[in-house]
């Protein structure tokens, strides 16, 4: 080869590795702003996956994983089960509530066993045993008298 083709050819090696790192560096995993609206939309793209127990990904969510999941996309991090989640953030009381806050309710045990993300108008964006990440409404029968409070732990 002439000293101008290995030349060439070093050059472009070197050129391929940097745009290619470079590319990896300008579009990092990086999180969406945690703005209440940008986190009630990415809760809004999970509808319809399913329940799992213990599930924290898309391929099954359990409530509190559900919760969790969609605040890492965001940066924020929160603890894994609801009755710890419940502990974080500041204390919201119902009249108070804006989207993105974390809606609380006792249903199979006493205290934090459920938990969703408000998401305005009275609805909230949850983790179903029953029927997957859905969008349920505060004072239906079955929530409004389980409900237990509410938290914010984004600004």
């Amino acid at each position: 080869m002439r000293p101008t083709c290995k030349l060439a050819a070093v050059y472009l090696v070197v050129l391929m590795l940097v745009l290619v790192n470079s590319s990896a560096l300008a579009a990092p995993n990086k999180p969406v702003k945690q703005e209440p609206d940008n986190i009630v939309k990415t809760a809004e793209k999970y509808l319809k996956i399913p329940y799992r127990f213990g599930g924290e990904s898309p391929k099954g969510f359990d409530c509190s994983g559900f919760v969790k999941y969609v605040y890492d996309r965001h940066g924020k991090k929160l603890p894994r089960t609801a009755d710890v989640q419940y502990r974080t953030g500041k204390k919201i009381d119902r009249a108070s509530l804006k989207p993105g806050d974390l809606v609380f309710f006792t249903t199979y045990a006493s205290g934090a066993s459920h938990v969703g993300i408000y998401s305005g108008n009275g609805r909230f964006i949850h983790a179903s045993s029953s029927r997957g990440v859905m969008i349920s409404r505060l004072d239906e029968t079955y929530w409004k008298p389980r409900y237990l409070g509410a938290r914010r732990v984004i600004n």
